[in-house]
């Protein structure tokens, strides 16, 4: 009986395959619009929605660091018709600062693909009286607590790259958590906050204009799309570095077949010139993966950052 069933199941997980997808997708990304990780999720919702042949309806569902979108994406039907596009800041980082968090990664869904990652950088506003990452250091140390920084909320990548910073420099500044990074950008621009970090492509378009002005990017090495800006290890912090990735995922559950083709057409996307070159543009490096090197990816994020995150000694505001 049990093998009975176990053949029907395989039968009905290969014809939603073959039938997939009958109608449009929906894509949740857990953040605000605008940010990086919407970004590239517009980008490759297009690559998707030519591929698929069926309409790819990205929707954005901000609020609690990526915490409520991520929570509809996991509770959602197993059928390949809702999937979430998020940052390993929600799969990685989050679960280590919140035990009590509304979904596991690793039991509430199922690895789809790495899909593009991304460098940070430390900024201030452009009309800030700090000329660099040193003297951003020195005002630090000489005023500890009162500057400012913002973020897209406790467990943010924004959150966390600063922090690291700040553990790194031997230096503490004030944690203003946002709704989402987008906020968090407006009032640095209106100088409510002194410093944020954010990622470069997002970053380097308001820098161009004049609006902020970019202390050092987070990579080990300079970045092609600011190559004048510094490194924060060459600013002075040795050792320093931070990146962050993004990835599709699904509801657990997602029949195998299913996730093969999410999976396929988002590997041939990562190959389309077009994209890697605009998106390059913007400071992302594009590239794809199995679902099971991103289910290792997941698992590894979450023993590095759990020990980062202790060793530093970060907490959720």
């Amino acid at each position: 009986m049990r093998s009975l069933l176990a053949a029907l199941a395989l039968l009905s997980a290969a014809g939603a395959g073959a039938q997939y997808p009958a109608k449009p997708i929906l894509m949740v990304v857990p953040l605000q619009a605008g940010t990086a990780v919407d970004n590239v999720a517009r980008a490759l919702g297009q690559k998707l929605s030519e591929g698929l042949g069926r309409p790819v309806v990205v929707e954005n569902q901000p609020g609690a660091s990526g915490q409520i979108g991520t929570e509809r994406i996991a509770r959602s039907a197993p059928d390949g018709y809702t999937i979430g596009f998020v940052n390993d800041s929600i799969l990685t980082m989050l679960p280590n600062l919140n035990p009590r968090l509304p979904y596991d990664p690793l039991k509430d869904l199922a690895p789809v693909s790495r899909v593009a990652g991304n460098t940070f950088a430390i900024a201030v506003r452009g009309g800030a009286p700090v000329r660099d990452l040193a003297d951003l250091i020195a005002q630090a140390k000489a005023r500890p607590s009162e500057l400012h920084y913002g973020s897209g909320g406790n467990g943010s990548p924004q959150h966390m790259a600063i922090e690291l910073f700040c553990a790194a420099a031997g230096i503490r500044l004030t944690h203003v958590p946002y709704k989402g990074a987008t906020q968090a950008l407006t009032d640095l621009l209106g100088g409510q906050v002194q410093v944020l970090a954010q990622g470069l492509g997002v970053l380097s378009a308001q820098a161009k204009g004049g609006k902020v002005r970019l202390l050092a990017t987070t990579g080990a090495t300079r970045s092609a799309l600011t190559p004048e800006v510094p490194t924060v290890r060459e600013a002075g912090v040795p050792g320093f570095e931070f990146s962050t990735w993004f990835a599709v995922v699904a509801p657990a559950g997602t029949p195998r077949p299913i996730v093969d083709r999410l999976n396929a057409e988002i590997v041939k996307a990562a190959t389309l010139p077009d994209i890697r070159e605009s998106l390059g543009l913007q400071g992302y490096e594009v590239y794809a993966s199995s679902a099971a090197q991103l289910d290792e990816a997941i698992r590894d994020g979450l023993a590095r950052m759990g020990r980062v995150i202790r060793e530093a000694n970060i907490k959720a505001d």
